[in-house]
């Protein structure tokens, strides 16, 4: 099953990282979890934002056109996988530097592992206010951040000292990526390739 290690990773982390680090699925597999789990920001943000409408403070909701609506999703979903695979990416090559020998499935398997806890949290856009959807990101946030200090030593099979730093590693380019996809968000909507239409 594609997502047998999800409730693993929020119900017993350590031990859910000791069994993926055995089992080393394929780079299939791992590609199948990115894909479907990507799918929730992009289905709740349209879901959220064509039919439920975003509250924004004390005013009406707001809404967007369907077509709007549906270029935004396929460009999210664009930019989290690829997002993923930058990730991805930069924990193997900065793997040789702290010791470890990583191949690109295992780098994979830990970029999409942790940041499964921030996509799930797409599902609190079926109350679509700003403040509920920002602070339950935020505790997602958090348990990516855990997930990916617990993870590091043992998929990388290095000592825990040197996985703290690899991890802080990790997190530094990690927001990097998300502080360079919301500037290129920002360029395409202001630029009117992707800008929003509301009803």
């Amino acid at each position: 099953m594609i997502l047998n290690h999800l409730w693993g990773l929020y119900a017993h982390p350590l031990e859910e990282w000791q069994t993926i680090d055995n089992r080393h699925e394929s780079l299939t597999y791992s590609l199948s979890h990115i894909v479907l789990i990507a799918l929730f920001p992009s289905v709740m943000g349209y879901y959220s934002s064509v039919y439920l409408g975003w509250s924004i403070g004390t005013g009406n909701p707001v809404f967007l056109t369907h077509d709007s609506a549906l270029l935004i999703a396929i460009a999210m979903y664009v930019a989290l996988i690829a997002g993923i695979f930058a990730l991805a990416y930069l924990a193997h090559w900065m793997g040789v530097t702290f010791g470890a020998q990583p191949t690109f499935t295992q780098a994979l398997e830990l970029a999409a592992y942790t940041a499964t806890p921030v996509f799930m949290s797409a599902l609190a856009a079926f109350l679509p206010h700003l403040w509920f959807v920002v602070c339950v990101g935020m505790v997602a946030l958090a348990y990516s951040v855990y997930l990916l200090y617990t993870g590091v030593p043992i998929l990388m099979h290095i000592p825990e000292e040197r996985g703290f730093i690899y991890a802080s590693s990790v997190v530094t380019c990690g927001l990097i990526l998300l502080v360079i996809i919301l500037a290129v968000t920002a360029m395409l909507w202001t630029n009117g390739i992707v800008s929003p239409m509301f009803t």
